[in-house]
């Protein structure tokens, strides 16, 4: 039987080691994520989206840091801490609830966020799945307006999605954006 010694060097010392081994697991979840609080004025928007289909209609404007336009501009891999985003905004809509559009024919956005989806690449993040839903090492995260934490999100959907652009390293605007030479 193996004797335990009760003296606090020994406690101390099981205590580190139990707290080293959690900290090796890999944790998965939006919780990696923390809300990007000054986005539309520090990342660069790159891109305009309108979604007719969406009640009640939408444009996403779509958001990345700076270091990760630079990384794609130079066709070199998406940098760690890399954050993207898509911030849903109402369309402002006619008296009689139609989108207003601007002299080019496009939706004209209100000032109303919806939600704003966040794409975040961290060191490592993508062991924590298992091979068939891993994004390289993407991580999602959903908030609202508030940059309070949607309830009850589901992220399979993402996952499942953003598989099918393993080749543009799990991204569906970004990379072709800077690819086909758009400021």
């Amino acid at each position: 039987m193996m004797k335990i010694s009760s003296r606090p060097e020994c406690t101390r010392l099981v205590a580190f080691a139990v707290a080293s081994l959690a900290s090796l697991h890999a944790y998965a979840g939006p919780e990696r994520i923390a809300y990007p609080t000054e986005y539309q004025t520090t990342f660069v928007n790159y891109n305009q989206i309108e979604r007719p289909d969406r009640k009640p209609p939408q444009i996403r404007f779509m958001y990345a840091t700076r270091d990760a336009v630079a990384a794609a501009r130079a066709n070199a891999p998406t940098p760690e801490g890399a954050i993207l985003i898509m911030e849903d905004r109402a369309v402002k809509l006619s008296a009689d609830g139609q989108p207003e559009r601007d002299a080019n024919g496009r939706f004209i956005a209100s000032d109303k966020v919806l939600n704003v989806f966040v794409q975040q690449k961290g060191r490592g993040w993508g062991e924590a799945y298992p091979p068939e839903k891993r994004n390289g090492d993407w991580e999602y995260a959903w908030f609202n307006a508030d940059g309070s934490r949607r309830e009850n999100a589901k992220f399979d959907g993402c996952f499942a999605c953003h598989q099918s652009r393993a080749g543009r390293d799990f991204t569906f605007t970004f990379i072709k954006w800077v690819n086909d030479g758009k400021p």
